[in-house]
């Protein structure tokens, strides 16, 4: 995709949601990290479900502690992996309490380093929580901007690295969640909704037009 059509396809983005927003639901950056570290290879819905339940009694990491393993794994038991997101949750919220104060840290070597903590969920902690311009490349985006044209890549750093590179300045603090949102319910997997695509005309997508044009309709069948 070249230059100007990279600036559309985000104008185009950016116009018809200013403001994007994360859709898992948090109220502090403590919250956010434990809401993404559910939300490995699981919904933001079954996770917000979850955490309606789960942050009312453990929205810091000393009451997460004090909930425990156990505790923790009944809050979360409808999410995939939930034991092993249960002990990284205890496990992380104890390392905030002993080495940052229980704060959630504000750079990618200490958020990396906590338990269930990988590039991805640093990237949307500091994206979300502390609004670095980072890109947290999820198999979403990962499909559109190779599907597109955007920024193709053969691996979701490659993807991330790309997209850092070539979305204009003035998208960068936004670009990921737009794309997720694109990904998630435009630009989807197995059948993109090319014809009702906002960004179809910068869009690279060879197939576009095959996914634009409606079903043809089912022949009847007349008895003999």
């Amino acid at each position: 995709m070249k230059p100007a059509a990279r600036e559309r396809f985000f104008r185009v983005l950016r116009d018809a949601d200013p403001e994007p927003r994360s859709e898992l639901e948090f109220a502090t950056p403590y919250e956010l990290l434990v809401a993404v570290v559910l939300s490995a290879q699981a919904t933001d819905r079954s996770v917000n479900l979850a955490t309606r339940g789960l942050f009312p009694v453990a929205r810091t990491p000393e009451a997460m502690v004090a909930l425990g393993e156990e505790g923790l794994a009944g809050y979360v038991r409808s999410i995939g992996l939930f034991r092993t997101k249960a002990r990284n949750v205890v496990g992380l919220s104890r390392l905030l309490l002993s080495e940052h104060g229980g704060e959630v840290p504000c750079t990618r070597e200490a958020l990396e380093k906590l338990p269930g903590v990988g590039r991805k969920t640093a990237n949307v902690v500091l994206n979300v929580a502390f609004g670095e311009a980072t890109m947290a490349v999820d198999t979403h985006i990962f499909r559109v901007c190779n599907r597109t044209g955007l920024a193709p890549g053969k691996d979701v750093l490659a993807v991330e690295r790309r997209l850092l590179e070539v979305v204009p300045p003035e998208y960068r603090l936004h670009a990921h969640h737009w794309l997720i949102l694109h990904g998630r319910y435009t630009c989807v997997a197995r059948s993109p909704k090319c014809g009702a695509c906002p960004v179809r005309d910068p869009c690279g997508f060879k197939d576009k037009a095959k996914f634009a044009a409606p079903p043809a309709p089912k022949r009847s069948r007349l008895p003999k």
